[in-house]
């Protein structure tokens, strides 16, 4: 319509054809405009009801995602309750657990304390008897083997003494064979030199001229039974120096072979002497390593009581961080556990340090051990001084 005025106008002083002309091609124009006016009209009306349909379609969905959220909501709410009441249930027993752990785990642990402490004290008296009973054994041994040796070196003085009486003896029996000997050769040399002088005097009868035959009566010459006489002296003398030869080598040999004796005697002796100071020193070596051993075993077991000691500090201490870790999470406050675990914990120390010899009671003990393994020093001294004798 605007568009049709300003036409008009131009065309208003050329006739009136020409306006109705263009009032035609107007007309026909405002027509098809308004056609396509209607149109999209129509085409917007059906998109308004298809908006329509949408907006209707996206309210029902609207109200079924709310309707879907409250019962999503509400199933979360049931959902998280239930999972907090399963949640509170599993916390009240893991709370009676963990008492209940606690609980076992203090009477567990008083028990081993206990059991590892009796023991500890078994051991320690069984230390103590032994340690007895080795001394009393190796008092025992060290006086049989001093007895033995008082014995022995009485036997070697009483030996020796009789040994120098032997020789004395000896001495005396060459001195006086001495004598003898020398007695009977002066006493032959005599007899010689007196058979020598008869012998020339008969030579001297037996060189004169023969004159009248002997008479009975000169058969009997007392000089003729001197001769035979002294022969028969001669041949006496002569089997007592053999006799006494052999006596002096029969008593020769007898004293070389009692001496002989003697000797093996004595060395036996010194080898009796040094088997038993051999044997001593064993014994001392057998006590202070029994000592040794049993200073080891008590150090070993105070050393498996400390140890036992701190796995179950770091048992406990794991197990404190585990509570200290769901307490916070599931909230709730493990106090009397942990008040249960602090007293285990004190009562664990005050029942495990006696074990490792620091309090008292140990102290006590030691008191009554340590003495002892200083004693083969004193109990040596007889078997130094043996040794030395």
């Amino acid at each position: 319509m605007e568009n049709s005025s300003p036409n008009q106008s131009s065309e208003g002083p050329a006739g009136f054809s020409d306006s109705d002309m263009s009032a035609d091609e107007s007309f026909s124009v405002d027509k098809n405009r308004i056609s396509s006016l209607l149109q999209e009209k129509r085409v917007l009306t059906v998109e308004l009801e298809t908006f329509k349909l949408k907006c209707k379609q996206l309210i029902e969905e609207n109200k079924a995602l709310r309707k879907a959220s409250v019962n999503i909501q509400v199933k979360a709410e049931q959902e998280e309750e239930f999972i907090s009441n399963t949640l509170m249930k599993k916390i009240q027993s893991l709370k009676k657990e963990k008492e209940s752990l606690a609980m076992n785990y203090e009477q567990e642990e008083e028990f081993l304390t206990n059991d590892l402490s009796r023991k500890l004290m078994q051991l320690r008296q069984e230390k103590f008897q032994l340690e007895q009973t080795l001394e009393q054994e190796q008092e025992f041994q060290v006086n049989t083997l001093m007895r033995k040796i008082e014995r022995l070196e009485a036997d070697v003085v009483s030996k020796q003494s009789c040994l120098e009486q032997l020789r004395k003896e000896k001495v005396d029996l060459e001195n006086t064979l001495e004598q003898e000997q020398e007695s009977l050769v002066n006493r032959l040399w005599k007899k010689m030199e007196r058979l020598e002088s008869q012998k020339r005097h008969l030579q001297e009868r037996l060189e004169e001229p023969v004159s009248e035959p002997p008479s009975p009566k000169d058969l009997d010459d007392p000089n003729d039974l001197t001769i035979k006489t002294m022969t028969s002296k001669i041949r006496s003398l002569r089997d007592e120096v053999r006799r006494l030869r052999s006596q002096l080598i029969a008593s020769e040999k007898e004293h070389v072979e009692r001496m002989a004796a003697l000797e093996k005697e004595e060395r036996q002796f010194k080898e009796e002497n040094i088997r038993l100071q051999r044997r001593l020193l064993l014994e001392q070596e057998r006590r202070e390593n029994l000592g040794r051993q049993l200073s080891e075993s008590e150090s070993s077991l105070e050393m498996e009581d400390e140890r036992h000691f701190n796995e179950y500090s770091t048992t406990q201490y794991g197990h404190r961080e585990r509570t200290r870790s769901l307490s916070p999470a599931f909230g709730f406050s493990s106090s009397s556990p942990r008040s249960s675990l602090h007293s285990s914990t004190s009562s664990l120390t005050s029942q495990s340090l006696p074990t490792m010899g620091t309090s008292p009671p140990t102290g006590r003990h030691i008191k009554h051990v340590s003495p002892k393994p200083s004693k083969p020093a004193s109990g040596a001294g007889p078997g130094s001084s043996s040794t030395t004798v």
